[in-house]
Formats: structure tokens, C-alpha cells, sequence
């Protein structure tokens, strides 16, 4: 067959095959050869791509240590912070500052996505690790409301929309930079990681408050304990600088800045075009995209941040005794993410995705029946019905997000996609669930709402495509060793018959 000619395809042949071979021909056309060649396939470094993981992982269990010690934080911080009055009022005052974090995300993700498209990945997650470090540690230097009145609310809020608009750019990099460094194969597994480490931020910060409330009375709590866990950032935020500067940037992006450049060595793709390229030409994922989120952060919040504040402020839960409970599940949940990266690999994306989705439709009321129940042993099992479903997502999420889109665009996409709907529904979460309480005077509202969320959740797993095992859309295939890219080039080689 010439390089060019009409393909002639026998209906009887395996559809993946013809599949591939249709892929292979269109990138051939392309190039004027015929041949997928060695130099198409990158061959990842083992140890390269562990430390890309963890540098990744780091940033990511750093961002949700600071989100998490706010919400276990969230009674005394409405304490320190804002007048005295309706316990309620402080409660709900203190949330919506936890809110607003997530209100200016998706300018963050606006801002951080398409510059970490066009200058590279690594650089943008180095600038908002420092970002987040810098925010988080000064809240934990600012004033109480009774030494500065009005100002120390306002400064809460304008370190916490610092922290949000850095956190904007934060999850959507971390996740492209792992999956455009883990080979295709490998690629859920690698990437359940990112949410290990999203579970040891919250572990790490349920464990610090426990300790601190444990040993410190209320007042020493109010005055002066619960500013520590803020301090611990900056140290964590150095090291977290550190790692990530010593890595390259990935390889789908060096390959994308090669192909990009212009004669002038500069990249051709601006900003502008760039967001009109994910606003008009990826809408449909964009959607896709905001919708999944939306189910996934709602379960989330609800469960890891969420849930000391409902035992605590609802049901008049020991809230030491909560937190040791939730950690003790988030440690259970530590232990299985990386077998749920494993197996999404081997049997997809969408099973994982579903199974979790459906988990959270069914258990959600029982879970909360047994909360209520008020025994160890009774809200141990809630937190576990709740925590089952929610690793299938966690181990699954971070592979299936970045493969929504095609590398020119990915970071800024998925930024932007990401925060959207993480601003709609993540954040406002614990707000949402405590309005409904306070309105309808009904504690089982948090069931209500992450039964309907984990509904929407199945619609969007439904259209989702499969992508599990296949080469990132815009990026070359990635492979864990040289024989198996040899392989890859022996087995695409163009059949005769075509």
C-alpha cells in the first residue's frame, strides 16, 4: 500500500485492531511514513517518575493539611475570629470563610492553567506551593477579633482567597504531571498517589488537631493551640518547594514545547487562544468534566472535611472521639487507594468510577442512620459505608481527569473544569449541608444531598469514555521499558492487507 492511499478495510477483523491500525495511519499521513517509530514512544524512568510522584503528592497532601485543619478548626476559628453571640451564627460565619476559598478557585485555575500549558508544568506547581505555604502560615500569625476587631475576619478572608487562588492550580498540575509521567499501563496506579496524599493531608491534620485538643484546655485552644497547624505549613511548603524544583519538566510537555515552538524559539500559543480553545472546542468535556467533579467533591467534603463538624455541632458527638474515628477510616482508606490505582488499570476506569457512585446512592441513609446512633461502634461502620465508596473515587479520579483532555490544553482545562465546579459545590459543601439543617431541622440532610449528588455522579460516569491503558489524547505512548516500546513498533507495523 502508498503512503496515502484509501484504506481497504475487512469487516471481519478485530475492531481494536482496526482501531489502532486507523490511529497509526491518520499519524502517518501526517508525517509521510508509514511506520510508528521508536522515537514516537517514550520510555519512562522507574525512579524519574517515583520522584515525580511524590513530589506531586506532597504538594497535593500539603494543599488539603491546610484546607483540613480549617474545617476541624472551624468552631474555634469561628471562636477567634468573629464577635461573640449565637453559636450557630459563628459556626455558619466561620464556614462561608471556608467557602470563600473555593469562590475565587477557579480564577486561580484561570490564571495558574493555561500559564502551566504555556511555560511548563513544573514551574507553575513550584509558584503555587509557595503560595500556599506563604497563606497558610500567616493565618496563623493574625490577631483574634478581640485584639483588632473587623480586621482580623478581613484578613482571615484575604489569606484564605490567597489560598484559594493558589490552590486554583494546584490539583489540575499535579494530576497532569503525574499522568503525563507515568506510563499508560501504570498510569491509575501512579495516580492514585495524588490522592494518597490528599488522605495523609487530612490525617496529618485531623491527628495534629486531635493532639492539640487532647492536651490543651479551651482556652489555650483559643488563645494560641489552634494557630500551630497553620505554622507547620511554612516548613512543609519549603520542602514540598524543594522536591519540586529538582525534577524536569514532563515529557508530553517537552514533546508539545517542541512541536510548538516558532522559528523564534518562542512558544506560539497565547493565553487568549488557549482559553478559547477550552471554552469553545472543549466544551463538551469541559462539562463532563465540571459535572464529575461536582459529584465526587460533594461526597468528599462531606465525609473527610465535614464530618467532625456534624458529629461535633449536630449530634453532640465528642469531637476528639470523631476525629479519631474519621482518622482511623482515612488510614484504612490509606491502605487500599493504591489496590483501587491497581485495578482501574486492569479492569478501567469506569467500573471503579461506577461501583463508587452507586455505593454512595445506596449507603448514604443507612450511614447516617448508624451516625445517629451515637455508639463507637455504630458511627465507626457510617464512616466506613461512606468510606468505601469514596476510595473507588479517590484512586480512580486523578487517572480519569487528566485524560479528558489533549496535552496543549490539559493543565488549563482541567484547572479550570476542576475549580469550576470544586467552587460550586466542594467548598460551599459544609455551608450547604448547615443551611439545609438549620432550614428544614432535619440532621439527616447530609444524606439527602450526597444521595442526589452520587445521581448526577452515575449520569456523568455513563457518558464517560473509557481510558484506561491508552496513550494520553495529544502525547505520545508512554511504556515502562525498552522492549516493551520494541514491541509496540513490531506489533503497528502497517499490515499489507490495508
Amino acid at each position: 500500500m502508498s503512503t496515502g492511499s484509501t484504506t481497504e478495510v475487512d469487516p471481519e477483523r478485530d475492531p481494536q485492531a482496526l482501531k489502532r491500525h486507523r490511529a497509526l495511519f491518520r499519524a502517518a499521513a501526517r508525517r509521510k511514513d508509514p511506520k510508528l517509530r521508536r522515537t514516537d514512544i517514550t520510555v519512562t524512568d522507574e525512579k524519574i517518575v517515583r520522584r515525580a510522584v511524590k513530589a506531586a503528592s506532597l504538594g497535593n497532601a500539603m494543599e488539603w493539611f491546610d484546607f483540613g485543619i480549617y474545617s476541624y478548626l472551624a468552631v474555634t476559628i469561628g471562636n477567634v475570629f468573629f464577635p461573640s453571640g449565637n453559636d450557630t451564627v459563628r459556626l455558619m460565619s466561620s464556614l462561608a470563610t471556608f467557602a470563600v476559598a473555593f469562590l475565587i478557585r477557579p480564577i486561580g485555575g484561570m490564571f495558574f492553567g493555561p500559564l502551566g500549558d504555556r511555560i511548563g508544568r513544573k514551574k507553575v506547581l513550584a509558584l503555587t506551593m509557595l503560595l500556599m505555604a506563604v497563606s497558610t502560615f500567616a493565618i496563623g500569625l493574625i490577631p483574634s477579633y478581640e485584639s483588632i476587631s473587623f480586621w482580623s475576619p478581613v484578613l482571615l478572608i484575604l489569606f484564605r482567597m490567597l489560598q484559594g487562588f493558589s490552590t486554583g492550580g494546584e490539583y489540575g498540575g499535579a494530576s497532569t504531571f503525574i499522568a503525563e509521567y507515568a506510563p499508560d499501563k501504570r498510569r491509575g496506579f501512579f495516580g492514585s498517589f495524588l490522592e494518597f496524599g490528599t488522605l495523609a493531608g487530612y490525617v496529618g491534620a485531623a491527628g495534629l488537631v486531635v493532639i492539640l485538643t487532647s492536651t490543651l484546655s479551651s482556652d489555650a485552644m483559643n488563645q494560641w493551640g489552634w494557630r500551630v497547624p497553620f505554622l507547620v505549613a511554612g516548613p512543609i511548603g519549603l520542602i514540598g518547594l524543594y522536591l519540586r524544583m529538582k525534577l524536569e519538566d514532563t515529557p508530553a510537555f517537552q514533546k508539545l514545547e517542541e512541536e510548538n515552538a516558532s522559528p523564534t524559539g518562542e512558544n506560539i500559543n497565547s493565553e487568549t487562544t488557549e482559553l478559547k480553545q477550552i471554552f469553545i472546542a472543549q466544551w463538551p468535556r469541559l462539562v463532563l468534566c465540571i459535572v464529575l467533579v461536582g459529584a465526587y467533591n460533594i461526597t468528599d467534603y462531606m465525609l473527610l472535611s465535614y464530618m467532625p463538624t456534624y458529629l461535633t455541632d449536630q449530634l453532640k458527638y465528642n469531637d476528639a472521639h470523631g476525629l479519631i474515628i474519621l482518622i482511623c477510616v482515612m488510614a484504612l482508606l490509606m491502605v487500599i487507594i493504591t489496590f483501587i490505582g491497581r485495578l482501574n488499570d486492569r479492569i478501567g476506569r469506569k467500573p471503579l468510577l461506577m461501583a463508587g457512585m452507586i455505593g454512595f446512592f445506596f449507603l448514604s441513609v443507612p450511614a447516617f442512620l448508624l451516625l445517629k446512633q451515637g455508639s463507637l461502634f455504630a458511627v465507626t461502620c457510617g464512616m466506613l459505608m461512606l468510606g468505601l465508596p469514596l476510595v473507588c473515587l479517590l484512586g480512580t479520579m486523578s487517572a480519569v481527569l487528566p485524560a479528558l483532555f489533549p496535552t496543549n490544553v490539559r493543565y488549563g482545562s482541567l484547572s479550570i473544569g476542576y475549580n469550576l465546579s470544586a467552587s460550586l459545590f466542594g467548598g460551599t459543601t459544609p455551608l450547604v449541608i448547615t443551611a439545609l439543617i438549620t432550614a428544614t431541622g432535619s440532621d439527616m440532610m447530609p444524606a439527602v444531598y450526597t444521595t442526589a449528588a452520587a445521581l448526577v455522579g452515575m449520569i456523568a460516569v455513563a457518558c464517560l469514555k473509557e481510558t484506561a491503558r491508552q496513550p494520553l489524547e495529544g502525547s505520545p505512548p508512554s511504556v515502562s521499558t525498552k522492549e516493551e516500546a520494541a514491541e509496540m513498533v513490531t506489533s503497528a507495523a502497517p499490515d499489507p492487507k490495508f
